[in-house]
Parts: structure tokens; sequence; C-alpha cells
């Protein structure tokens, strides 16, 4: 209905509110609800409020016009329990279809005639279907979880039933609300669709789910991005959430289902939460209030009420709305996505995706047996084993001749249902039977894949079996399979899947990306000689499809590649690492694969690889008997390593004391259980000599005397001695606890979208020897999450953390919610991108109560103890609302004087630049799987690490230093130390991936002619008088003979197994030195592989001979700036980059949402090779 969208687009419509409360204050009986219609029924009808549309109409038209009266746009028809399955409670399942068109009718008529008196403000009626009361996910019985009381098929009738009652009646809408498990909205889904195709017309749909508690989940479990992937498969007219929650606890569910729902956005919250008798308490004003901050944030297009709320609320949400602008429709990216309980989206940059393969009673010998024997529960821990081990998809196939497969694959889901852990990942559904595809498909409340189907028995049944995929709503494996047999040459393979393709997209109409082509991996080195072109022919193929259809995915099973060497598992796992590599390059980026079966690609036997790869590319006629001869071939070692030191003396109270501010653990549990001998209580030891130590560590880090990395040493002792007293303290329950001592709490947090968390650490140690309680959230951590932790805790104050530029934003974002939630704790921020005037201009707007920018850790103790101390907090807010007002008026002030020129005028001062370019010795991706630690750890520039430690100065001259040099001495050679350590032990690895493209310019735009692809790159636009407009395009030629580089490299692998030993010691101070020791090689691997671009790969410099010194002094040739740069602000330009080079397949670099790289200690940017290229700003383009 084309009326309703186009009204959707200027207003935002209210909907009605519950039918059940209006109908419980009439106060009937069970005469009322048997009516003369009903009076001999058999069982008792009060409660069934869906039969007063027959008995008592009158009452159902009156709540109909209370409501429309009160200025709703849309009513529900008075059917949420009106379907077979709910009816037979009630002995009723035979009147279904007439409830449905009674209701409707009534619902139509009435709608129709307050229409008709305001042509202005049409009014819809929604045909009310609720989740009956039964679930197809979850078992009615704990100790049967396999069990349950409907399935797919039952609910699908019922639901069918009672949409054609809708329908018949006159709704406009229908309306699937209350979901509470997605495998039974799905099959309202599809009872709904196979009804359209009957009837040969269609009418809009919505679908409301419930979120049941703080979990942000549904009550069978699925989070709120995984349910939608599950049901966008068809054309909503809107989605969104009702009941349950009131709106302040539905908010930030909401806010996260407006961003990835590309439809309009429904809203229909209870009257707050229910209070001790069940009531809702929520005033009209109230509720309404909190749903026009909903409007006013861009996050709705329909409200309503749901349980509690009345005309009186309905109308106060229409007087708000009035006038105000709906949400504009999100555009969102078409990434494949899929779900299980948690949803897997699937981008141009996403790793290889690891299809686990051993629940297939094929391929592993044990889950058969398991089967077969019955022991379906013992069964699940194959499943759980994939999980654990990194399968990001699990495939399930049960096709054996003694198993009855299609009654194994329901049982085997629906066990699946109940383990979260499992479940969480999406199901990969692998039979030949279609009877057992579909068997499993109405088991799955995620959004799965089917493991297969193909043209083997001509279009019509693959089109038959594709429509139903779709409907179902999963994603395809199609083989490359037709009439005349499984494609086994590169053309075919090609030919088949273009032709599947062009079907599945022009007459299915099945979205791009979710078709895989699985182009047949086939054995090689067999020994037939038709075989020999099997693994090239693959390879070749997968490059060809992503190049002709570049949304869709490649997948194959890659243990059929060595069946010939079955018994051999070091040749299978050789030769499956080598296939892996040189296919997942050329465009496959799925696979049903057992990691554990997977060795490292640079850890091969050269000689066995080199066999292997002369098979997979036929490069000889002898190239199976050579890898046969090769098959028995293995070596493999390991190594290990450990140290040690001394100190003895003293007193114990001294000796612990002195342990503390010197950093000592050696003996610390040793003296800290002869101090709880002597005193009365193991809170004493802590209170009195671990406590003095602390103290005395405080004094001398206020004072000057200590250094940061001196802290978190001694942290590190401090937390070890608390560790070891820790039970005993628990033991002694009379004794107050350590919670007693604490002089405040913190939560501490790196926001949404950001990974770094080596300054929020640090922090975290300073404040918590000085006493107070901390609360560290990680990283990546959403508003929501942090502002309901702190209410958890009663956070006395709340810091953020942020290394990059879009952290700025979620930091001014979350001041926002602060302000919104009427919090009134102080808000510290901090971080490298962070800045006081920042702070001033953008976030102490945003939270007016106390905004404090930190600039580090040294000064952190000194604004905690002042906010704390009620006086002190008072003098420091107005001190530092002084002095934001002074930046805010100054940044104003200066504001005036910028003056900004149009972009042709910029255009017009751009750089007088000759080009004479270089073409780089071979154009294309290049990776480096190993790089030397001890060959990059000649590249690092040590003066950060200080930095770091806030040991301000310049290496090596800080050693110098009066009063700094003895301590950066120390932290100099305890780098040292961990560095040579994980260079021995090769506990970090670092690896990189570059590339050479063609490349003109064009304005502000470098295009790369051959990928199809522009970066976009900011032009200066402050008017500089005489001085040039910079752009990173200047640096490029605009006649098409240039070059661009870009590169990704990371030494941030191992560091979380580096990060979990320190931390299960207690050790801070090693924790923090490993992150930053991570970044200085990550920073290494960039400088070292910048100077072989320049003087080998690309060879613009060749002749170049700079110092270590030089080098970072950047006295060479050309730039290497990086998104997020002054001089390209935008991070969003990293997703092209990840695009071309396919940074997380070749180097497992990922990107959060905020575009910050994981691992953390990460580097990516271009390469400019001219003479001229310079670092710049364009951060004054914009007048604020």
């Amino acid at each position: 209905m084309e009326k309703i969208k186009d009204i959707l687009k200027e207003r935002v419509l209210v909907l009605d509110g519950p039918m059940g409360t209006m109908v419980q204050g009439y106060g009937l009986n069970e005469t009322d609800f048997r009516g003369s219609q009903f009076e001999d029924h058999s069982m008792d009808l009060m409660g069934n409020n869906d039969i007063l549309s027959i008995t008592r109409p009158d009452i159902i038209i009156e709540i109909h016009e209370s409501y429309l009266e009160a200025g709703a746009d849309l009513i529900e028809t008075n059917t949420f329990n009106a379907n077979s399955i709910s009816q037979a409670d009630y002995g009723m399942e035979h009147m279904v279809y007439d409830l449905n068109l009674h209701s409707a009718k009534i619902a139509k008529t009435i709608s129709n005639r307050f229409t008709d008196s305001q042509p202005s403000k049409p009014r819809f009626v929604c045909g009310a279907i609720g989740p009956t009361n039964q679930t197809a996910s979850m078992s009615p019985d704990v100790s049967d979880p396999g069990h349950r009381n409907v399935d797919f098929d039952r609910l699908v009738d019922a639901y069918k039933e009672q949409a054609k009652g809708l329908i018949d009646g006159g709704v406009d809408i229908l309306m699937i609300e209350t979901v509470f498990d997605t495998l039974n909205c799905k099959a309202a889904l599809f009872a709904i669709q196979t009804l359209f195709i009957e009837i040969g017309r269609e009418i809009p749909v919505i679908v409301s789910g419930t979120i049941t508690d703080a979990s942000g989940r549904l009550l069978s479990g699925q989070t709120i991005d995984a349910f939608w992937h599950s049901i966008f498969h068809i054309d909503l007219l809107a989605v969104g959430l009702n009941c349950a929650l009131g709106a302040e606890e539905m908010r930030p569910y909401l806010a996260s289902l407006s961003k990835i729902a590309d439809t309009n956005i429904i809203a229909y919250p209870n009257a707050g939460l229910p209070n001790e008798f069940g009531g809702y308490d929520e005033s009209a004003d109230q509720m309404a209030a909190q749903l026009s901050e909903f409007t006013d944030s861009g996050l709705v297009n329909i409200i309503g009420g749901c349980c509690g709320a009345t005309p009186e609320h309905i109308k106060a949400f229409a007087n708000n709305v009035e006038g105000k602008k709906p949400r504009p429709i999100s555009r969102v990216e078409s990434f494949t996505k899929l779900s299980g309980l948690e949803p897997l989206v699937i981008r141009p940059e996403s790793n290889f995706i690891n299809v686990g393969e051993r629940t297939n009673v094929t391929g592993s010998l044990r889950f058969k047996r398991l089967i077969k024997e019955d022991k379906f529960d013992e069964a699940l821990s194959v499943a759980r084993d994939q999980v654990e081990n990194g399968a990001q998809i699990i495939d399930i196939n049960l096709d054996e001749g003694l198993i009855d497969s299609e009654n194994a694959m329901i049982r085997y889901l629906r066990l699946i249902s109940s383990e979260p852990d499992i479940s969480k990942v999406p199901i990969m559904i692998d039979s030949s039977k279609w009877s057992v595809i579909e068997s499993g498909l109405k088991n799955i409340q995620g959004k799965g894949i089917v493991n297969s189907i193909s043209l083997k028995e001509g279009e019509d049944e693959f089109i038959r079996q594709a429509r139903l995929v779709k409907q179902y709503g999963a994603a395809v494996i199609v083989m490359a399979f037709d009439e005349n047999g499984q494609a086994d040459t590169f053309e075919r393979k090609v030919e088949i899947c273009q032709r599947a393709f062009q079907i599945l997209t022009e007459i299915v109409l099945m979205r791009e990306e979710d078709i895989i082509f699985d182009p047949n991996i086939f054995a090689v080195a067999t020994g037939i000689e038709e075989h020999n072109q099997y693994g090239k022919a693959y390879i070749d193929a997968a490059k060809k499809i992503r190049q002709l259809m570049p949304k869709v995915h490649v997948s194959g099973g890659v243990s059929n590649l060595s069946f010939s060497f079955r018994g051999n598992d070091i040749v299978r796992e050789a030769m499956h690492s080598c296939f892996l590599y040189h296919a997942t390059s050329n465009g496959m980026d799925m696979g049903i694969v057992n990691p554990g079966q997977l060795t490292v690609y640079d850890d091969i036997d050269i000689e066995l690889r080199d066999a292997i790869e002369d098979v997979l590319f036929d490069r000889s006629e002898t190239a199976t008997d050579d890898l046969v001869a090769l098959a028995e071939r293995y070596r493999g070692t390991k190594k290990e390593k450990k140290s040690n030191d001394e100190w003895r003396s003293l007193p114990i109270k001294e000796r612990l004391s002195f342990s503390l501010v010197e950093g000592l653990d050696e003996f610390i549990e040793e003296d800290t259980e002869v101090a709880r001998s002597e005193l009365d209580s193991p809170i004493e030891v802590i209170e009195g000599p671990l406590m003095d130590g602390m103290n005395r560590v405080g004094d001398l880090f206020g004072e000057g005397k200590m250094f940061l990395p001196q802290v978190v040493k001694s942290a590190r002792v401090m937390k070890k001695a608390v560790a070891y007293l820790i039970p005993f303290i628990e033991e002694e329950k009379q004794v107050k606890g350590v919670e007693g001592m604490s002089n405040g709490t913190i939560l501490l947090a790196t926001v949404k979208g950001d990974v770094h968390d080596i300054g929020k650490n640090i922090v975290g140690v300073v404040l918590g020897c000085n006493g107070y309680s901390i609360v560290d959230m990680g990283v990546m951590v959403p508003a929501d999450k942090i502002l309901s932790k702190a209410k958890e805790v009663s956070a006395d104050i709340i810091g953020l953390s942020g290394l990059i530029t879009p952290s700025l934003e979620e930091m001014v974002h979350v001041a926002s919610e602060m302000k919104r939630l009427e919090f009134d704790v102080p808000l510290l921020i901090g971080g490298a991108t962070t800045s006081v005037k920042h702070t001033a201009v953008k976030i102490e707007e945003k939270y007016p109560q106390g905004v404090f920018h930190v600039q580090d850790a040294s000064r952190c103790v000194g604004f905690v103890a002042k906010l704390l101390k009620p006086n002190d907090k008072i003098e420091l807010i107005q001190d530092t609302n002084k002095k934001y007002m002074s930046i805010k008026e100054n940044f104003y002030e200066n504001q005036k004087n910028i003056k900004l020129l149009s972009i042709e005028d910029a255009r017009s001062r751009k750089p007088l630049l000759e080009y004479d370019p270089v073409t780089p010795e071979e154009l294309g991706n290049f990776k480096i799987d190993k790089i030397s630690l001890s060959t990059l750890s000649d590249f690092i520039d040590w003066s950060p690490l200080f930095h770091a430690w806030e040991l301000s100065g310049v290496y090596p001259r800080i050693f110098e230093h009066p009063t700094r040099g003895i301590e950066a001495k120390k932290v100099f050679d305890d780098a040292q130390f961990l560095l040579r350590s994980i260079i021995e032990d090769e506990r970090l690895e670092a690896k990189a991936v570059y590339g050479f493209f063609k490349a003109k310019s064009n304005d502000e735009k470098v295009e790369l002619p051959d990928e199809e692809i522009s970066f976009c790159f900011p032009r200066q636009l402050m008017d500089k008088g005489s001085q040039p407009n910079f752009c990173l395009a200047d640096y490029v030629s605009p006649t098409g003979d240039d070059h661009i580089g870009l590169f990704a490299v990371t030494a941030g692998h191992g560091i979380e197994d580096i990060i979990e030993e320190y931390q299960s010691k207690n050790d801070d101070y090693n924790e923090i030195m490993a992150k930053v020791l991570a970044d200085r090689l990550a920073e290494a691997t960039a400088e070292w592989l910048h100077k072989r671009v320049r003087i080998e790969h690309w060879g613009y410099s060749k002749n170049e001979e700079l110092d270590l010194s030089a080098m970072l002094n950047e006295k060479y040739f050309g730039i290497r700036p990086a998104p997020g740069y002054p001089a390209c602000p935008d991070h969003k330009e990293k997703d092209k980059i990840w695009e071309l080079l396919k940074v997380e397949q070749q180097i497992g670099i990922s990107l959060t949402e905020s575009r910050a790289m994981f691992p953390a200690a990460s580097v990516c940017g271009w390469y400019f090779s001219h003479p001229k290229a310079r670092y710049f700003s364009v951060l004054k383009n914009e007048i604020l």
C-alpha cells in the first residue's frame, strides 16, 4: 500500500494502545464472554478476549473509538490470540477464521468512518497476530530439551488461517507482534507469503519483537541484530519492539535496531515496568516525554503504547509528535547477514569464513558413530568443540544409509537450540535430500545457509527450491552442477555459476549477497591424468566468479582435495593450507574446513610445499609422483624459557613496604603470610603495611620522585599480595572486607569502536594505588552498557578513553546520554586524540554537570581527590567552567577570523607540481607472512616508549635528564629484556600486506581505473594568502601514468596470550609494557616496509642511504599518511584499503565499527612517491 508508505515519509504515525487492559476495565463475567452464541459451550470462556468481537462487539467498538478519538492513526484488531493453537485452550479452534473476520470488519468499519470525517488524517487497521502460547525453538520440559509442543508446520497452518480471516475482513496491514521466539515469527512470515501467493495480492507487514530483560535478547536468546537478520528476507513496512519493557529500558535496543534496519521503526513500550501488583504507573505525560525524545533523536516512525497505556496516553503521544519529522530510513550496506543467537556479517574485508565440518557423518567417524548409537547429547560436544575452535558457521550433515536423516536433523537441531554456546553461530544445513534440508530450515530460528541446491534436475526444480530457500529466510550454496553433471573444468564452473546467478537474481529475486557458489573441490594427485587440472581449475574459477559477480561468495569442502592421502594427516594438513593460501587470495572467502587440520603455510617444509603446489597448479608431469615420494616427511620443534632474581632483610612490616616501593614481588606472598600470622586479621595486613607502602608510592609519585613505570610495578606487587589474602578475608565474615577501604568507585571504559586501552589501564593502576575501587569495562564499550554499569556499581566518577578520532564523537554521545538520563557524576575524558579544546567546545555543552579533560595519569589522582570532596568539587567545577568558557570564547572568536574559500577557489590555489612518475617493479597485492622481529627491532623509534610511561624526553638524550634519566634507563632496560624474550620465543608475529595500483588524480580524488575505486582526500579550504591549498590527490599525476601504494602491517598477533599471562600474574607493568612494545614493533614494521618500498618494490628512491635517525625525521622522498591523519581525517577510507588489499583475509587485521584496527598494534595507509609530497592538515575546513 503506497499510501501509508508515503505518509510515513512525512510524519510520525501513532498506534493505539492495548486491548487487554482496556477490556479488564469493563469488569466482564463469564456471561459476557459466552453471549447468546456460546451459552452451551463445554469450556469456560472468560479471559478469551478475542471472542468478545462476536459476543460483545459493542465493547470492542467503544475501545477502538476511544483510541481513534485520542488521535491514533493505526488501530489493531482484537485478534492477539485468535489462532487455533491459542484458542485450543478454550475449545474454540473451529471459530478462528470467524474471529479474525469479525474483528477485522469491526475495526475497518470504524476506521473508515473516522477517515471519512477527516480525510486529511486517514486511519489504518493492523491485523494483530500474536506469538501463540507455544514456542518452536524451546522445550517446555527442561529434562527433555529436544521436545516441542508445537512445530513449524502447525504454526504455519495456524498463522495462515488467521491471516486469511484478517485479510478477508479488510485489514490494511498484518502485524506480527510480541515476538519472543523468532522461529514462530518466521513461521508466520512463511504462512503470510504463502497466502499472498495463493490470493494473488499482498498487503504491508509489520514485525515487532519483545526484549524480555536487560540481557537485550528475545526470550529465545537472539540479540536484536540476529533477530533482524532472521526476518528481513521479506519487505517489511516496519520493524520494532513492544511489550516487556518501558520506554526508558527499551531505548538502547531500539537505537541499535534503528541503525541496522532499512525500513520504518515502530515502538510501543509498556507504561513503565510493572509494579508489585502487576500494574503500570507511568503517566501519560511521563511516557509521552520519553517517546517524544525517541522522535527528537530520529529513532522512530511509528509510536504507540502496550501494557498499561490508555487512550489518555495515546492522546499525549499524538499531541507530542504533531509536526515532528519521522526518522529517515537508514541506508545500510548490502553485506551478507547471517545469524544464530548472534549476528554474523560477512563484509568485503572479513577474513576467511571458517565453516566447521566435524558435524558431518561423511567427514567424522566419531560423529557418525555417536549419531548411529543414538548418543545425540554426546554428539553436541562435537559441535561445541568446533565453535570453541573458531568455526563461525557449523555445517550439519546427517546423510547416511542407516540413519533416518530427516528425523535426525530435526532432533539434532532442536538439541543445538538449547545450547547457547553452540547455537550462537549460524547453521549450515547440508544434505543431498531436499526433504532433509526443508526439515532443517523449519528448526532454526536464525538465518542459516542451505548446502546445497543445483541445476542438476533442471531449471524448474532449481527455481522451486530457491524460492523456498528465500521464503524460509536463508542464504544458499549453489553447486556447480547442471543437467550434464558436475563442472570439472574452469569454463564449466564459471558457465554454470553465471547461469544460476542470472536465474536467482532475475527470476527468484534473491539478494546477490545471499548466494554462495561451490565450484567443486575435487581430489588431486589421484594418478588419473584428467584430475591434474582440478586444483588450478577451482582457483581460477573462484577468481573469475568474484570478478563477474562481486557480491557473491565462493566456498568449498577443502578436505575433498586430499582424499588421495587419507591416513597421512601431515600431508593432508599441508595440502589444505597450501590450497587455502592460494584459493583465498583468488576469491574463495568461505570453506568447510577443520581448523585443527591446518598448518601454518610458512611452517610447511619448503620441499613438501613446492611439491604440493606443483600438484595444485599442474606444473609438471611428475608432480603426483614427487608428492607421493615426500608423503611421510615432517619436521616440528618447540622451545620454552624462564628466569628469576633476588633480595632480602629488615622487619616484616618494613619488608612489605619496601617491596611495594621498590616493585619487588619475588617474596611478597611469603612475607604476606608472615604478616598475616603476626597480625590479628588479614585485613590488617592490607590496612597496615601494604597500604603504608602504597601511600608512600602515591606520595612519591605526587612529588615527582617516582615515575609511572615504578607505580605500575608497585601495583603489580600489591595485587599479588591482596590476591593471596582474599581467601583468608572471605573466611573472616565478621571483618569489614576490602570494599570498606575504598576511597570511591571509578568506572573506566574505552568507548565503542575503539580497541586501544594502554592509557586507560595506566590510569586505573594509578587510581587503584591510591585506594580507589576501579571498575574497568575494557574496550569497545557502548554508551548504554557504560551508563547501566555506572548505575549498578554507584560509580562516583566515569572515565572515558579513546585513541582514534571517531572516539571523540562517541564521547560526545556518551555525554549526551548522561545528560538525558540525568546523571550528576563527574565525567573524565582522556586519550591521545582528546584535547582540552575539544572537551570544552564539544563535550562540556552536552553534559554541563562536570566534564574534565585529564592530560595524563599523574594528574588524574589530583582531579579525582578533589572531585570526591564536596567543597573542593564545587571549587574545581567553577574553575574548570571558567577555563572552558575562556577556551570556547577564544575558539569561536578565532573561528570568525578564519576565512574559508569555495572549493573552486581552493582548487585554483593548488600547488603547482611537476610529475615524473616511477612505475613500481610489479603491480598488484603482496603479502609478507612473517617478518623477523630481530630485524624490526633495528627500526624501532624508542622515544614514544617513554611518552607512554609519561617520561617526556627524546631517546637517547632522556637518559641524561637529572630527575627522569635513571628511571628512563630502567624502563628501557625492562623493555629490552621483554623484547628479547618476545623475539627469542617468537611470541609476536609481524605481518604485512601492500600493493601498488595505477592511479590518476581528478580534483580531490585519486582514481584507480583498474579497480573502479577512488580515494577521496579533502583539500585545505582556509584562505592562506599566497600559500597553496594542499590536497593529497595533488601528489598523483592527473594524466593516468602514475601509481599509488597501499599498506597495512601488524605486530599484534600473539599479544592477547601475553596479556593473559601477565594478567593471571597480576603483573600490570609487563602487561602494559608488552602492549607498548607491540605498538613500537608495528610502527617499526611500517618503517621497515616503507624503506623497502622506496628502494626496491617501487624503487623511486633506489639510491637512498639514510640511517634510522634520518628516516624517523622523514628525510626521505614521499610520504605514508594514514586515514585519520590531519590530511585525511576520515577513517572510512580504510574500508577501501581493506577491500583492495583484502587485509583481514591476508594478515588478520579487522576493523571495528569506528574503523579502529584490531589487533591495536597495527598501522595502515597510502604510499605517495612524489618528491614534493608533505604532511599538512585540513582540520580547519569546518567553521563551527
